[in-house]
């Protein structure tokens, strides 16, 4: 039993590691991973490896021959790892209880080190669980910033509404310096507002900054920023109700977000931008790095994005633009939106 269920464990430990690092590229989770099949192999030491070995009988082995119904159903590499996670904890199980008959001298010291690896792979089963469930994260095209105080030509909701008429796929929310109670209130009221226009279109609705805010009004994301609540614990809290997209500059911030669980990053700055004119630009040599390490991690590159500048972005790797100023204070929102897709085609 010992014998088998270390084998069983091993390969579930392993099964997740590689989903991880070749499917996922979750440098977590891989790392978590390998060090739990270290810590497991730790654990068992006092077992002596010959005596497992000699009490291993593939051939006389009954459950060899036994399936069951959805063994060879699996859907995608999520519900590999999955199953591999339920598997984990499953088998450490039986390790603990076995080595409790084990001789005296040895089995309760291995069962209490194997209860300890069990309780690491509860927390290990979670985190894969839930990276599971948020599927591939979506690579938008272009996402429109909409703060109202820059839609000077038309209403806030008719540039929305032209903006996703153009072929906008995201509208983020973006309204700072929102903190009073009352303020909230009507921030999660327009946030509603806009996801009113934007979820029967398809299209998705993002909220900048305000975790809170983006769960409240069932947004399909948040976006924070390099100064706002840590990715780790906007993940922990929001579970996988939300896509949340991180503020990078560097490979450095862009490393640790996406290892602290971030589904998609801002890439930037690539220009002189209105929104944050003391942010240096990082211009493109940022960006075909971040394609070069991240090649499956969406991005949205943003700063000073406007229509003769996005062909170039193009060219060096970029799937999808973050961009304000150029469509939120444009006559025709859609003529622009158009004319970034196309160039972003080229």
């Amino acid at each position: 039993m010992i014998d088998a269920n270390l084998n069983r464990a091993r390969e579930a430990i392993r099964t997740v590691e590689d989903v991880a690092r070749f499917a996922w590229n979750d440098a977590r989770i891989a790392e978590d991973a390998k060090s739990l099949r270290h810590a497991l192999q730790t654990a068992i030491a006092a077992i002596p490896a010959d005596k497992l070995a000699a009490a291993r009988d593939v051939a006389g082995d009954v459950g060899t021959v036994i399936a069951g119904a959805n063994e060879y159903a699996r859907s995608d590499a999520g519900s590999v790892a999955v199953a591999a996670g339920k598997r984990l904890t499953e088998a450490l199980r039986v390790v603990e209880e076995a080595a409790k008959a084990l001789d005296p001298a040895v089995g309760p010291a291995v069962a209490r080190a194997v209860e300890a690896v069990r309780y690491r792979a509860y927390a290990l089963d979670a985190r894969v669980t839930l990276r599971a469930s948020l599927g591939v994260p979506r690579q938008w095209k272009l996402c429109v910033l909409v703060t109202r105080a820059l839609c000077t030509r038309l209403p806030w909701h008719e540039v929305v509404a032209r903006a996703i008429d153009g072929g906008a796929d995201a509208i983020q929310v973006r309204e700072k310096g929102v903190d009073s109670a009352g303020e909230s209130a009507a921030l999660l009221a327009h946030v509603r507002e806009v996801r009113a226009i934007c979820a029967p279109r398809g299209v998705a609705t993002i909220v900048n900054d305000r975790l809170d805010i983006a769960l409240a009004a069932e947004a399909e994301g948040v976006h924070l920023g390099t100064g706002d609540l840590p990715i780790k614990d906007a993940r922990r809290i929001a579970g996988a109700s939300l896509l949340i997209g991180a503020s990078t500059h560097s490979l450095d911030e862009a490393r640790a977000a996406i290892d602290a669980g971030a589904d998609n990053c801002g890439v930037g700055a690539m220009y002189a931008s209105g929104l944050k004119p003391g942010l240096a630009p990082s211009g493109e040599a940022y960006l075909r790095a971040f394609v070069a390490e991240f090649p499956q991690v969406p991005h949205l590159a943003i700063g000073g994005i406007a229509p003769g500048r996005v062909a170039a972005l193009a060219r060096a790797g970029c799937r999808g633009v973050a961009v304000s100023s150029a469509i939120c204070s444009a006559d025709d929102p859609a003529a622009v939106a158009r004319a970034i897709i196309a160039e972003l085609a080229t």
